[in-house]
């Protein structure tokens, strides 16, 4: 049987920040939307929970449950196999180099909805952890060039936008980590870039992740940037 660690594809000698990131990678692989299935994602949480409650390679066997209350027996192997298998596992998921920038996004309503805030440190490990739909969180690639909003048109999503020019804040969405640079002719004020927020119509990405919070037009300062309603309902992507 797999340990935690070899379910989470982390090293046992990992610190606090590998845990997380590799948590979050493998709870979006085990997702239902994504290609796995609701056992497997209960199996990797139950997995960094142990982790996070102190299991080590050491400590023999552990239970973990999964979504239907059924015990999973997770032994532990011998450091040599351990070793093997996370080779190979580095080498099946080793990909060439893209160049670009992963995108992480959770919509803002979804805070609402759970009380949560942009200031939490921990918001995107949360939404990672509730098994959100690919509609309100999920990533998506950036191409060199291309601005934020495109990339996410280009992966199937309906962000909020109207001008597509910079002149009002349909399409605004605050960068939580990593940066994102606009043309200097924008709507925006100096205060709101000093937030971090962008419109994502016309930033592009400056760093290899990012994370954005997007749907926030309506918070205060943004709300009078926003063009009539009738106005989005007339604008098209080709616009």
């Amino acid at each position: 049987m797999d340990t935690p660690f070899e379910i989470l594809r982390l090293d046992p000698d990992a610190d606090e920040d590998e845990l997380v990131d590799a948590y979050r990678r493998r709870v979006k692989e085990a997702h239902p939307d994504h290609g796995g299935s609701a056992d497997e994602f209960q199996l990797v949480r139950a997995a960094y929970e142990a982790i996070r409650a102190g299991y080590e390679p050491g400590d023999g066997a552990v239970e973990l449950v999964d979504k239907g209350g059924r015990g999973v027996n997770i032994d532990r192997e011998t450091d040599a196999a351990r070793e093997a298998n996370t080779e190979q596992d580095a080498a099946e998921d080793t990909e060439p180099d893209r160049p670009g920038t992963r995108v992480e996004y959770l919509d803002y309503d979804v805070l609402d909805e759970h009380g949560w805030s942009l200031t939490d440190e921990d918001l995107f490990e949360k939404a990672a952890a509730e098994g959100l739909s690919t509609d309100v969180y999920g990533e998506v690639f950036v191409e060199p060039r291309t601005c934020l909003l495109k990339a996410a048109e280009n992966d199937g999503h309906s962000w909020p936008y109207a001008c597509r020019g910079g002149a009002c804040a349909n399409c605004a969405v605050a960068v939580v980590e990593g940066d994102m640079e606009m043309p200097a002719d924008h709507i925006l004020s100096e205060e709101m870039m000093d937030h971090g927020i962008r419109l994502s119509c016309i930033s592009l990405p400056t760093t290899d992740e990012v994370k954005v919070v997007y749907n926030i037009e309506h918070l205060p300062g943004l709300d009078e940037l926003r063009l009539p309603p009738q106005h989005v309902r007339k604008v098209r992507p080709n616009d």
